[in-house]
């Protein structure tokens, strides 16, 4: 990833964040999980840092948005539950450049929906 995508990225995400008013975590990682950038929100609760984290992780090392995980939890496949890694909860989207996963975002603070908007709006800029 470089520096000037993930700037636009993370600005984007937090211009969505505020338009809305939410006060998030946003982390971005690169592709090994690495955190590379960590932006805290006026007002966002600090137990969001690590589930952002955590968030964009899971969306790095499974090749998917956390939010599939958290919908096969709600059709009841508990299993996810066990799978290290896993976050199953929207939030965390991968980072595609030119057709590779090149990283992934995780936002949290808000309603998963939410943090998936605005993960979403930051992935956007990079496709």
């Amino acid at each position: 990833l470089e520096r000037a995508g993930v700037k636009v990225a993370v600005g984007e995400m937090e211009a969505e964040a505020q338009k809305h008013a939410w006060p998030v975590v946003i982390a971005v990682v690169d592709d090994g999980g690495n955190l590379i950038c960590l932006q805290r929100l006026d007002n966002a609760q600090f137990g969001s840092v690590e589930i952002a984290i955590q968030k964009a992780r899971s969306a790095a090392a499974f090749k998917r948005p956390t939010k599939a995980w958290e919908e096969l939890l709600a059709g009841g496949q508990h299993r996810v539950l066990g799978l290290p890694g896993v976050l199953p909860s929207e939030g965390g989207v991968p980072l595609t450049w030119k057709g590779q996963i090149v990283g992934a975002v995780g936002v949290s603070g808000v309603k998963s929906s939410e943090d998936g908007q605005i993960a979403r709006a930051g992935a956007a800029i990079l496709e």
